[in-house]
């Protein structure tokens, strides 16, 4: 259900409106879900050499909570190369781990990183059936991320420092 540009108003609305990181958090996985006709969503926030799965909007429970290591973990990935991932199969794709995933129900997902000079952290979406996600997806996903940065940067005390750089990241991964 990618979304035009009367969606978007609205959201950044309503990221102009949040009062706290949490709500920020709410309008991003939730907006993400829906642009994305998706089964699930994550909000991922990058803590040291950590992915945090800060929040999410999910059919079933995914990672809520839990911490993966930048390098084992595709949110990690999008970060480090700055970029978008869509992965039609996630059985079939040597960068995700599959003790994470195969007890959920995500076959398919497209990660998006949040980027400022560096990474702030990532927006996931999940999709119960293998399939390439669309392009306008991908492309919805990424407007939504750079207006989701700039709300992340009125709450400063609410995102964890990296305590590194991507290049750092890159280089320490092999990358």
């Amino acid at each position: 259900m990618v979304g035009g540009g009367e969606i978007f108003d609205q959201i950044s609305a309503r990221l102009t409106a949040a009062e706290h990181l949490e709500d920020v958090q709410q309008v991003v996985k939730v907006a993400a879900r829906e642009l994305a006709g998706a089964h699930g969503a994550t909000f991922v926030l990058l803590d040291h050499d950590m992915c945090y799965y800060a929040d999410e909007d999910s059919m079933s429970p995914l990672w809520k909570g839990q911490r993966f290591p930048v390098s084992d973990c595709i949110s990690g990935w999008a970060m480090i190369h700055r970029t978008a991932v869509s992965i039609a199969d996630t059985r079939r794709d040597e960068r995700i781990p599959q003790e994470a995933y195969r007890p959920t129900f995500v076959r398919s997902l497209v990660m998006v990183p949040m980027l400022g000079p560096d990474p702030l952290g990532a927006i996931g979406v999940y999709w119960a059936r293998p399939g390439q996600p669309d392009a306008g997806v991908v492309a919805a996903l990424a407007r939504l991320a750079g207006l989701a940065v700039a709300a992340l940067h009125r709450f400063p005390e609410g995102i964890p420092d990296p305590g590194f750089t991507v290049a750092a990241l890159g280089a320490a991964g092999g990358d």
